[in-house]
């Protein structure tokens, strides 16, 4: 992981939002992109899938064609996913511009069942021509609350797709046999992902439209709100009723550990928020990040958070990763509100949840200790006889 020189905010203004629609096979995917293509707010949309027959989308809708893409009735465009998805974006925005295709303002990927978010999102964090063309907005996961016990403990993918997510959608839950079955799904998405929006998902064209369109948190806006993005609040409500389930469990020991739950514990997804009150200069704050990149490898699926500079005193910089890549740092104009203290939020996966807190609550020790040192072996360089300028 590497922090970069500050960079201007204004390199956001006009890169155009992308939201990710993900789910495992069968959660609705399908479904809820036709039925957003109904509404006149999808007009200037283009919604990126891997094969229209894969994906099925309503052959009523279609007007008229070109060899890659199709435009829609109401304006919108569909278009396949023909060799890479970096070279598929690329094209559309040169094609756009050049006037080849109708102009668009936002983009809507359908990614198939089996496939991982992180995947996408690295991409937009690793190619620099992709990044300045675009951004993503959301992550948007669908969640079959009939199928969901079962695909969860055989199919991490499923897992993942929950864990990225900014947004998860219950579909199915007309289905449902068990009474309890919607409080059961959302119990175990909490545990996974404390930090998503969970919502049941709403078929109607309109406001389907109007989820897939939003701007979400633009971090290369020097005056966009975090606090939605990060909703610290949800993993802070979330810890303290994990306190409570395990006191309730230990006093009940007869409780049904059959229970969604329960299935879980071994999936290895855990979330862990640093919180730090004093600032971080850069170099401490490098030197706190390649030390989580190189001891969770692999088992990092998401970073994103708020961090307090020593450098830049009253502009928070934010940071946003996805498994070992992290983006270029950007920065706010101000602070969102009176909390000045650095906030960063850690998907995992494959490391258990004590193991995580104590790892990065030792890097951030190690990390405070090493620079304080330093420091003061600078400040004694300095007043010795022959340390001053």
């Amino acid at each position: 992981m590497r922090t970069e020189p500050k960079t201007s905010a204004a390199r956001g203004s006009g890169r155009i939002p992308v939201t990710l629609v993900t789910g495992f096979l069968g959660s609705g995917k399908t479904t809820l992109i036709n039925a957003a293509l109904r509404a006149p707010r999808m007009a200037h949309t283009v919604v990126v899938v891997n094969e229209f027959g894969e994906v099925g989308l309503d052959h009523q809708l279609f007007a008229s064609s070109s060899d890659s893409v199709v435009v829609l009735e109401n304006g919108c465009l569909c278009c396949t996913v023909r060799s890479d998805l970096v070279g598929t974006l690329n094209a559309l925005f040169h094609d756009r511009e050049a006037g080849r295709i109708p102009a668009f303002e936002n983009v809507v990927i359908e990614s198939s069942g089996l496939a991982e978010p992180g995947a996408v999102l690295q991409a937009f964090l690793s190619e620099p021509t992709l990044d300045g063309l675009y951004r993503v907005a959301s992550v948007v996961t669908l969640v079959d609350a009939v199928n969901w016990r079962d695909t969860s403990e055989r199919h991490d993918e499923a897992l993942r797709q929950v864990a990225f997510a900014d947004q998860i959608l219950l579909t199915k839950l007309d289905l449902a046999k068990r009474a309890n079955a919607e409080a059961l799904v959302r119990r175990d998405i909490a545990d996974l992902n404390p930090g998503a929006e969970i919502g049941i998902v709403d078929w109607t064209p309109g406001p389907i439209a109007a989820m897939l369109t939003a701007p979400g948190f633009d971090a290369a806006d020097a005056k966009a709100d975090p606090r939605p993005w990060l909703r610290l609040a949800d993993h802070d409500k979330h810890d303290h009723e994990e306190q409570d389930h395990a006191h309730h469990d230990h006093d009940h020991a007869d409780h049904d550990h059959h229970e969604p739950h329960y299935h879980l514990r071994g999936k290895g997804i855990e979330s862990f928020v640093l919180l730090r009150e004093n600032p971080l200069s850069r170099d401490e704050l490098q030197f706190l990040l390649d030390g989580i990149s190189q001891n969770l490898g692999p088992s990092l699926l998401r970073v994103k958070g708020l961090v307090n500079i020593a450098e830049e005193p009253g502009q928070p910089a934010v940071i946003q990763g996805a498994q070992h890549l992290l983006h270029t740092m950007t920065w706010l104009e101000k602070w969102p509100d009176d909390d000045r203290r650095t906030r960063i939020v850690f998907i995992t996966q494959g490391i258990a949840g004590e193991e995580l807190r104590e790892m990065i609550d030792l890097l951030d020790r190690v990390s405070q200790r090493t620079f304080k040192a330093r420091e003061r072996g600078s400040r004694l360089r300095q007043s010795s006889p022959g340390g001053r300028n």
